[in-house]
């Protein structure tokens, strides 16, 4: 079938990972491949806002040097968003916006990379571009570091997440260990995970006895009583108490601990963080013991210095189909990664309707905790175990990560300037 609109949209949304632009080297090196096929690519600024405000990058020109740089760069180069496009009748301006700009860059192929809400945005897309007329591929690429993207094994990101997280808490466990006769006995660690606790999970992967004693996951009601009891005995018993925490931890009445009720973002959840705080006062008092806390928060989603060599493969790969899904026309799909053995670690690239995802979780299943709801079991490990394999350091320059500042030159508008989002 002749396609008039060749050229390609590539967007960033939601929180950013450590290998989001791994996937976005992904893209471009297959586009580069497939250049006589396509003819532009264009990245949008801050996410799907880009369509919207007509803000574009034309990456078509980039060489191979600037592909690699982008590879090991943390963050989003072009940046990304949290806004949700909820209905067409309610945000007509907005989607009738979108239209009109892929319209008029001759935009053909759609890729979005991010999670649970940004997969619906891209079936919404999807189908209001089909329904007004215009022929749109569009392919989802799953992100995320909380891994709660359902009909996947896993998201890119998460790996190098869970990495950073089990080698933060493996080297604060051994000076909690180092400090512990004389001085403070429990260390907390706060995560993200607002529903789901693979994050807080991941904690256990440090070997023993520098792993996490007390993970508190949203999959489970903060039980206070043996929550204290089983830090309380583990003191006891070796000396210290290693516990994490996820922000999304739930009270008896299912409400998160710490949320601040007044405080929501784009996408109309509370905003989170203060739950290791919380946890911390409430040991002191019952427990009288000298306790510290840590909260990750960006820094577990931005550690490109530490990434996962499994997590960074896959997410190159991802990007590389995304662009060959284009090519084959296949639309309304969101690609997927399936395990096919633990040892050795070997997975391949799938997909599945963006129906089957969007704004779905992924939590972490009982038969991976154990039965006292305060740790995770040796299943879990081992689904763990492999996406946290291997280093892919960037390039370092005095003594730092050498990650490049990328000049940004917008694509000219052709367009009114468009008054509210």
């Amino acid at each position: 079938m002749f396609m008039a609109n060749k050229n390609i949209f590539f967007a960033h949304s939601g929180g950013v990972t450590a290998t989001i632009n791994t996937t976005l080297s992904g893209v471009l090196t297959e586009y580069k491949k497939n250049k006589d096929f396509f003819d532009r690519m264009f990245i949008g600024c801050n996410g799907i806002i880009g369509a919207i405000e007509e803000t574009m990058v034309d990456v078509s020109d980039w060489n191979a040097k600037a592909i690699e740089a982008v590879r090991t760069t943390p963050g989003s180069i072009f940046g990304s968003c949290r806004f949700k496009l909820k209905d067409p009748a309610k945000q007509a301006s907005e989607f009738s916006r979108i239209l009109e700009v892929f319209k008029t860059h001759k935009i053909g192929y759609f890729i979005y990379n991010g999670g649970n809400d940004s997969q619906d945005t891209t079936l919404k897309i999807s189908e209001y571009c089909k329904a007004n007329g215009h022929p749109l591929v569009c392919i989802g690429i799953p992100k995320t570091i909380d891994n709660d993207l359902e009909c996947t094994d896993h998201s890119p990101g998460f790996g190098s997440a869970a990495k950073y997280l089990a080698t933060s808490m493996l080297e604060a466990s051994i000076d909690l260990a180092s400090m512990s006769k004389t001085s403070t006995k429990v260390f907390i660690l706060e995560v993200m995970g607002r529903n789901a606790g693979w994050l807080a999970a991941s904690t256990a992967l440090a070997p023993k006895p520098y792993n996490a004693d007390v993970i508190l996951m949203p999959e489970r009601t903060f039980d206070e009583k043996a929550t204290i009891a089983k830090i309380k005995s583990t003191v006891e018993e070796k000396g210290y108490c290693s516990v994490t925490v996820a922000e999304g931890l739930k009270n008896k009445k299912q409400e998160i601990w710490s949320s601040q009720k007044n405080n929501v973002d784009a996408f109309g959840h509370a905003q989170l963080g203060g739950v290791g705080a919380q946890l911390s006062q409430l040991i002191q008092k019952k427990l009288k013991l000298k306790t510290h806390f840590a909260i990750a928060d960006y820094l577990q989603r931005s550690a490109r210095h530490i990434a996962s060599k499994v997590d960074a493969n896959e997410a190159f790969a991802l990007g590389e189909e995304a662009v060959k899904f284009c090519k084959a026309r296949k639309t309304g799909k969101m690609l997927t990664i399936e395990r096919l053995s633990n040892h050795p670690y070997r997975s391949r690239i799938k997909d599945t309707d963006l129906t089957n995802v969007a704004n779905k979780e992924k939590l972490i299943p009982d038969y991976f905790i154990d039965a006292d709801g305060l740790n995770i079991n040796n299943a879990c490990i081992e689904y763990l175990k492999p996406l946290i394999a291997g280093e892919d350091y960037p390039n370092y320059h005095s003594g730092l990560p050498s990650y490049k500042n990328f000049e940004i030159s917008l694509v000219k508008k052709q367009l009114d300037a468009i008054t509210h989002i």
